[in-house]
């Protein structure tokens, strides 16, 4: 994680949160939210050259890494300890990183305070239903009729092979090589601890109350039209591909790069995907929007 320092943030509700910063403080922030079933270090490719042009902020989302979990967890209070935690280092204008379960967590901080954003930059994030392939029909089955049944099926792979699976599925044999195995066997490590695997099943449960605010989060990308940029790791076996397609409809001024990656895209294409991002912030100047929608959240 080098050149990021570690720091933890007494939560109000009794938690602490993990965060790692790197950058010079008075530079733009950028927040970066990892996805299942990882944590900041997650990051750790990018970090040195995104910290060249912006203060980086990587929290371990509360339940990952070695922040502790949250007593009844859901996405909005994934979003209310980071929101704790940019009111405490003082942060205002920001670019957000979309990946994965970040992106509930991500879209909500946007939403509430879409002034304050600068840019998003989405990585193998869902937020249209075009997202879903086949491969989600259990999950799917499980909001429909939240029995026992469908929840055995829908947390199935909460185990070393699928979070095994969440890094290497549907990769060719060369780029799945490149990715330690070590990498899902700390994230299975962690899940092992107390609270972990509650907070995967309840997580899962919440994203369909994530995917019915789908429509708000079209409103706001309409309205708003922030700037973005998209780097899609084309391999990826969670997310369908037709997904860029809607991310490029609902912001077509989008700057879109699809690599030969998988859902995690920065395990073996850190560099490339570090370059454009690194070139998206460096290339705008930053600015200040008023008067559309401040934090009343009017979009859920």
């Amino acid at each position: 994680m080098e050149p990021a320092s570690r720091h933890r943030l007494p939560l109000s509700g009794g938690s602490e949160l993990v965060f790692w910063l790197a950058g010079d403080p008075a530079a733009p922030a950028l927040l970066l939210l990892h996805g299942f079933p990882s944590s900041a270090p997650s990051f750790r490719g990018v970090i040195a050259q995104l910290a060249q042009v912006c203060q980086v902020i990587a929290p371990d989302l509360p339940g990952y890494g070695e922040s502790a979990p949250l007593a009844q967890p859901s996405f909005d209070a994934l979003g209310r300890a980071v929101h704790e935690l940019l009111a405490h280092l003082a942060v205002g204008p920001r670019y957000i990183y979309l990946h994965d379960y970040g992106a509930p967590v991500g879209l909500q901080i946007a939403m509430q305070q879409p002034d304050a954003v600068l840019g998003l930059l989405i990585q193998n994030a869902n937020a249209h239903r075009s997202g879903f392939g086949p491969q989600w029909k259990d999950t799917l089955a499980y909001w429909e009729h939240p029995d026992a049944q469908n929840e055995a099926a829908a947390t199935a792979h909460l185990n070393l092979a699928g979070v095994r699976d969440q890094y290497i599925a549907g990769l060719p044999a060369e780029v799945a090589a490149r990715i330690p195995p070590a990498v899902w066997q700390e994230d299975w490590r962690i899940m092992g601890l107390p609270g972990r695997l509650e907070t995967q099943r309840a997580l899962i449960a919440d994203y369909g109350n994530y995917v019915a605010r789908f429509d708000a989060i079209a409103r706001y990308l309409a309205e708003h039209q922030p700037r973005a940029v998209l780097v899609w790791g084309r391999h990826d076996a969670f997310f369908d591909i037709a997904e860029t397609l809607s991310w490029m409809r609902a912001l077509p001024r989008m700057e879109a790069h699809v690599l030969d990656g998988g859902h995690f895209l920065l395990e073996t294409h850190a560099p490339e995907a570090g370059r454009i991002f690194r070139r998206f912030i460096a290339g705008a100047a930053p600015r200040t929007r008023l008067g559309a929608r401040g934090s009343s959240g009017g979009y859920r």
